[in-house]
C-alpha cells in the first residue's frame, strides 16, 4: 500500500491572484492525463480578484489516493511570485524542487503599512536551492506579457517526464487561439531558461 502512495508525484502551484496559476494547474493535469497518469487536483482561490494568494496542488501516478498534501511532501514548487514562494516553501519534501518567478509583487498589506516585505527573499530562496527565472521578463521578449504563467510551465517540463509535444498540443487546446504561437514561445523559452542556468 505504501508503494501505491508514494507513486504519487506532487506539484504545488502559488502565486497571486491574475497570474494564471489555475490555468497552468489545469495545463498541468490535462498533460499528466495524456500521458495516461491518474491525477487528482486541490485548489484554494483566497481572494484571488484582488491579488490574494492563490495556490493549485496536483498530483499525478499510476494510482494518486487524495488530491491534498502536508508540509515536507511536495516534490515540486513552481512559485509565481517570489513572497508565495516563502509562503509555501515548509511544503517542499527534503529532497523536492523549487522553482520560483523572481518577481515580488508587494502585497496590500504592505502597500497601506499594515506589514512589511521581508527583506533577501530572492537570496534566501537561491539558499534553499530554488531555480530563479525572469518569467515575467521572458514572457514579455516572447510578446505576450501574460504568459508568464507557461513561461513557468516550460521550466517545470525539464523537470518531469512528459513529451514536448504533449505539452504543446495541451497549450494550443487551452489558450485564446490567437495566443497559441506566443505562449507556445513562451513554453520553449521557459524551458530554455531552465536548461541555460
Amino acid at each position: 500500500m505504501a508503494d501505491k502512495i508514494n507513486s504519487a508525484t506532487t506539484v504545488l502551484l502559488c502565486g497571486v491572484g491574475g497570474q494564471g496559476t489555475i490555468l497552468a494547474a489545469d495545463i498541468l493535469a490535462k498533460v499528466a492525463a495524456r500521458a495516461g497518469l491518474q491525477i487528482r487536483l486541490s485548489e484554494i482561490h483566497g481572494m484571488s480578484q484582488r491579488g490574494g494568494s492563490v495556490i493549485t496542488i496536483v498530483r499525478f501516478g499510476q494510482t494518486v489516493l487524495s488530491p491534498v498534501t502536508d508540509f515536507g511532501c511536495v516534490d515540486r514548487i513552481v512559485a509565481f511570485e517570489a513572497t508565495e514562494a516563502l509562503r509555501y516553501l515548509p511544503y517542499l519534501a527534503k529532497d523536492g524542487k523549487l522553482l520560483v518567478n523572481s518577481e515580488e509583487i508587494v502585497p496590500l498589506p504592505v502597500l497601506i503599512g499594515a506589514a512589511e516585505m521581508p527583506e533577501n527573499t530572492l537570496e534566501f530562496l537561491e539558499q534553499r536551492g530554488a531555480k530563479l527565472i525572469d518569467s515575467t521578463k521572458i514572457a514579455e521578449e516572447v510578446g505576450n506579457p501574460k504568459a508568464t504563467n507557461i513561461v513557468l510551465m516550460g521550466a517545470l517540463s525539464t523537470e518531469l517526464d512528459f513529451p514536448v509535444e504533449i505539452w504543446e498540443e495541451v497549450i494550443s487546446k487551452r489558450v485564446p487561439p490567437k495566443t497559441i504561437e506566443s505562449n507556445l514561445a513562451a513554453f520553449a523559452a521557459g524551458a530554455k531558461a531552465v536548461s541555460q542556468g
